[in-house]
This record gives structure tokens, sequence and C-alpha cells, in this order.
């Protein structure tokens, strides 16, 4: 009974690609509503095994099953694992093993249905049998008849050598369906069924020591969840993230830069001794080193810190809290509460957030949130952020609360983008992509207690080195087309300088200059190197200063006429511009349309633009009336 594409594409696969075993892995903690999808997969192929995970989850809240006796209910194997142990996943291999290979034959005691379903049934069989030699799924197709369903039909006819248009089977269906008042009707009997066989095989083999086996979960979930303390206990986690990041992040940042710099005056002494051309030094060593030495330096530290902190929030089980406290403005906004999980990944990286839209049902919600998903910065972002606010707030402020003052402004930053990914939901809702919410159920994983060692190795490998990666790849040959575009002139000025000044006017109102926005554009293929080429281009007009820290950074960045408004504005249209080019090419593939995707790309930066210009208007008219006193 699937409702999404990836419930789908597994059913197509039970149903029609013959596999050797079927693992339906369920929570032990939550047995009674997991046995649902356990009878399901056994009315779609005999060979299942179930394997009942977090066993060690289920002892803490006194739970405790009877795995043979279950085993002997639904008639096939059944193996208790805890995931984390290793040595509980061999007997689940040894089973898998020999499933396979015939040793172990399962036997589904399958659902038997009202009389008159199972009437109905036996009425269709004769004629589907003549065209299928695969006996067992029969009976399904029988009920997927009688239920009317027209996705699962036409993937019966896609991918089954079957005759529905059948005259017996036509005649049959007619009279099957004069009792039966609706498809939804029909399906309710079914799952109620399924429900009810549910409940009585958990009573059976499920013993609880007390009653209430989730009552200290319960007790943090009425704060962490409640309606007044939900959202400022979410604000005030992601604020101490950001502090930790913005605190730590500078000491490494300085270390990485000496290094850098140390390494980088060798080379250039290197190439001065072998008698390199100046063009070829300023190349590798202005043009792809520096860039490439810049990107670490300012990147590596932020994301050591910032993904590891992230990632014990999810490992603890507090994320799907997130998505919770969100639920309802989702709701209001007529999308789905399930893009809040969504918008959640779109932190991690946007275009994972995109492909994980495919957790909503309805293709409008889906939409909607593919859509909005980049106005969340994604990882890419979060370094240029915190940078850029602890230079351009927190140094108007003492040492002492600096940090603190950052941490708050890049956190409003979020807030701005969380709130127009709302309001951008609703507008998209009640113009182009009409239509009422669907409703959901999110369960709240149990707490655990974060595993330290791999939610470092996850963390920092898949995450942090991974992104890094992505963006050095990028950052090479961007640093050598800007270092080419920085010394080969047009007439009397560099190329870089030309199409900085083409953009000029028009960046003026966004309270840039020409370099940033170009930078900007330039950034296309990563947002990671959007920092690196603004420094690259002021450092390619003249300005030529080691970067240490933030500090140093900053330094550049006032020589070139940066001030407060400069990097608030930065700021904003980082957090609300076009997404990256890997994420652009996520949204065409999964909306297979153009046109949503440059809907997509534009929402955000007509966003961007559009503030930008109203806080340099409102900053420019304070300023005239300040002159004015």
């Amino acid at each position: 009974m699937s409702n999404s594409q990836e419930e789908e594409i597994a059913r197509d696969y039970i149903c029609f690609s013959n596999p050797d075993v079927t693992v339906v892995v369920i929570d032990a903690t939550c047995l009674e509503r997991n046995l649902n999808l356990v009878y399901q997969t056994m009315e779609l192929t005999p060979n299942v095994i179930v394997c009942v995970n977090l066993l060690d989850e289920a002892k803490k809240k006194g739970i405790n099953i009877d795995l043979e006796r279950l085993s002997k209910y639904l008639g096939v194997p059944v193996v208790g694992t805890i995931a984390r142990n290793e040595n509980t996943l061999k007997n689940l291999v040894s089973t898998i093993n020999d499933v396979a290979t015939g040793k172990i034959k399962c036997l589904p005691k399958l659902i038997k249905y009202s009389e008159n379903v199972e009437k109905s049934i036996n009425t269709l069989l004769p004629y589907i049998n003549k065209y299928l030699d695969n006996k067992y799924i029969n009976r399904w197709i029988a009920l997927k008849l009688m239920d009317h369903d027209k996705r699962i039909i036409n993937s019966i006819k896609k991918n089954i050598s079957i005759d529905l248009e059948n005259e017996d089977i036509t005649n049959s269906l007619k009279t099957i369906h004069k009792d039966i008042n609706s498809s939804q009707e029909f399906r309710n009997t079914l799952v109620s069924a399924i429900i009810e066989k549910a409940e009585t095989v958990y009573k059976n083999v499920c013993v609880l020591a007390y009653k209430d086996s989730n009552v200290k979960d319960r007790k943090i979930d009425k704060i962490l969840t409640s309606k007044k303390f939900g959202i400022p206990i979410m604000i005030i986690f992601l604020g101490i993230i950001f502090w930790i990041t913005i605190i730590g992040a500078n000491y490494p940042s300085q270390m990485l830069s000496n290094l850098f710099n140390f390494i980088g005056d060798k080379l250039r002494a290197f190439f001065d001794f072998i008698g390199s051309p100046t063009w070829l030094k300023g190349l590798l060593i202005d043009g792809i080193y520096q860039t490439l030495s810049w990107v670490i330096a300012v990147m590596l530290p932020p994301m050591a810190i910032f993904f590891p902190l992230f990632t014990f929030l999810e490992d603890l089980g507090y994320l799907p809290r997130v998505a919770f406290n969100l639920d309802k403005c989702f709701k209001k906004c007529c999308t789905s509460g399930k893009q809040a999980l969504t918008m959640c990944m779109g932190f991690g990286c946007n275009a994972a957030g995109v492909i994980g839209c495919r957790i909503i049902n309805s293709a409008r919600e889906r939409l909607i949130a593919i859509l909005t998903n980049s106005f969340v910065p994604c990882n890419g972002r979060f370094p240029f952020l915190i940078t850029m606010s602890a230079i351009f707030i927190g140094s108007f402020f003492a040492s002492s609360i600096s940090s603190l003052v950052s941490t708050v402004f890049v956190l409003l930053l979020i807030l701005l983008g969380i709130f127009l990914t709302l309001q951008i939901s609703k507008l998209l809702s009640k113009t182009v992509l009409k239509g009422m919410p669907s409703s959901f159920i999110l369960e709240l994983p149990p707490y655990r207690k974060p595993q330290i060692g791999k939610i470092l190795v996850r963390s920092l490998f898949d995450r942090t080195l991974f992104v890094l990666a992505r963006a050095i790849s990028v950052a090479a040959p961007t640093g050598l087309v800007i270092w080419i575009f920085a010394n080969v002139n047009i007439g009397d000025i560099s190329i870089l300088a030309y199409v900085a000044n083409f953009l000029e006017p028009f960046a003026k109102l966004m309270g840039f200059d020409g370099y940033i926005l170009l930078a900007f554009i330039l950034g296309f293929p990563a947002n990671e190197i959007v920092l690196p080429i603004i420094l690259m281009s002021y450092l390619a007009s003249g300005t030529l200063i080691d970067l240490d820290n933030t500090f140093e950074i900053g330094k550049v960045l006032t020589q070139n006429g940066w001030t407060l408004l400069t990097g608030i504005n930065a700021m904003i249209f980082s957090l609300l511009h076009f997404p990256c080019s890997t994420t652009v090419l996520t949204i065409k593939k999964e909306t297979k349309s153009w046109k949503w995707t440059f809907l997509a790309f534009a929402l955000p930066t007509i966003c961007g633009i559009l503030i930008c210009m109203f806080t340099t208007g409102v900053y420019n008219l304070i300023n005239l009336y300040l002159v004015n006193i």
C-alpha cells in the first residue's frame, strides 16, 4: 500500500524481480506498528526474513519479545539484532544464506480477510492463474484489482504479461465492485484486518516489564516539543553550535594560514631558484596555490567544528524534534509537515535536501519543498556567514561578547531563511501550486547515547572532507581563471576589472561593488569558493597581504571599500542567491522540467536582490537624515 515513490520502487522490485530473500527490518520498540509492513511484504513474496532490530533499546524500556513464538505466528524466520553490535548480525547473514539456498523453507501465514473479500479473491484467482506461473503473487494481484489503484494496476501491466481487459476478469470485477462502496472503504477493510492481526500477535509475543516504557523520553519531549519552549530551545541549541564554531575556528585557521604562507614562501623561492618565468610563478603560486590555501584555511576549521556538533544532535535523536516543532508552521502554509525534515537536510547540503523531498507523497507539496530548499544555508555557505559575521558584526563589540553577538546575527540570518521558506511556500501554495496540505505521521525516535567515534568519522570524513574536496576541485581551476582574468588586459584594464566595472552599477544598488557580485556569479559551481574569489580579486588588483585569520581577511576587505552595509548585504546575498550547480542539476533531475528549475534558481535570487536593495535604501536614507541634522 505504497504512498511514496521510493516505496513504489521497493514494492515493484519485490513483486516483479524475483528476489532470493527479502529482509524486513523492524523496530523492537514499536513492534505492533511495524508488523503492518511485515504482513504486507509477505503478501508479495514467501521468502521473507524478519529482522527485529534495536533489541537493546527494547530491553532498556522493559520490552521482552519472544522471537521464536513470533516466528511461529508469522511462518517465517525471525532474527533479533542490535545493529551496533556486529556479532548479532552474523546470525542474520547466516539466515539469509539458508533461506537463499533453500535450507530454510518459509511458509508465511497470510492475513485472512473478511468472508466477502476472501470469496472475491477466490473468484478472480482462476482467471489470473491462466496468465501467471507464479501462483504466490496472484492473490496479491487479485487484491489490487479489487482495490482499483491505477498506479499499481499500471505497474502490473508494465511488468507482467497479463490481459487485465479479459472478459472474465472485467465481468468478475464488475460484480465484486457492486458490493464495494468505494476503493477507500475497501482499503480501510484490508488495513483494519492487518492492524487487528498485528495487535493480536503483539499481545502474544511481547511482555512489558512496566506499562509506560517511554516515560523518560516523554518527560524530555514535554519540554523539547512543547508549544512554549520547543522553538526557543531549538534556537538556543543552534546558537550554541554557531557560538562554539565561531570561537573555535580562528585559532586553527591562523595555524593553517601560517603553515600555507610558509610553504608558499618556499615555493616562490624554489621558482626563483630555477629561474621560472614570472607569469608561471604567478599562475601556479598566486593563482592556484593561494586560492587553495585560502579555501582550506578558511573553510576547514569551521566545518570541522560545526559538522560534528550538528551530527551530535542528529545522533542524539533531536533533529526529528526540530521537524516536529516546525510541522504546524508548514501546515499553516498549506504544505507538508515533512518539508521541515527536508529543510533540515538542506542545512547539510541543498542537493541532498532536494533529493530528500522524495519522502513527500504529494507531487504538489514535493515541488514546493524542492523550490524552497535553497532558502536555508548549506554547509558551503556557513563558513562565509560565520567569517563575515565575526568581521563586520562582532568587531563592533568588546572581545568578551563579540563571538556571542556574531552568533546571534548568524542565527537571525538562518531564521530569516526559515521565515522566507515558509512565506514563499505559502505564496506558491496559494498561486501556481494551489492545494490543501496532506497529513503524515512523524515518528519520534528514542533518545540515544551518541557514539562519539562514529560521529567524528561520519562528520569529518563523509561531510567535512567531502565538501572540502569538492571546494578544492572547483577552487583550483577557478583560481587559475581569476589570475588569468586579473593579468590579461582589455585596453588598460584587466578582464576581471572590466567585467566587475560592467556589473558595478547594478551591484551598487545592492550595496556591493562589481567584484563581489562577480564572485557570487563565478561561485556558481560551489558556494565554498565565493570568499576566496573575492579575496583573489582584490589581491589581483594590488593588495598583497598574508591572511592569518579573520582579522587579516577583514583588513583586506575594508581596504577595498567594505563597510558594515557591504558585510551585512554580502551575508544576506550569500543566504539568498541561486543554488550551486550541483543543486540546480539535482532539481532538474527531480522535477524533469527546466521551467521549475529556473523558478528554483530565480526565487532565492530575486529575494536576495530585493532585500539587499531594501537595506541599501534604508542605510542611505539614514545617512542622508544624519547629514541633514
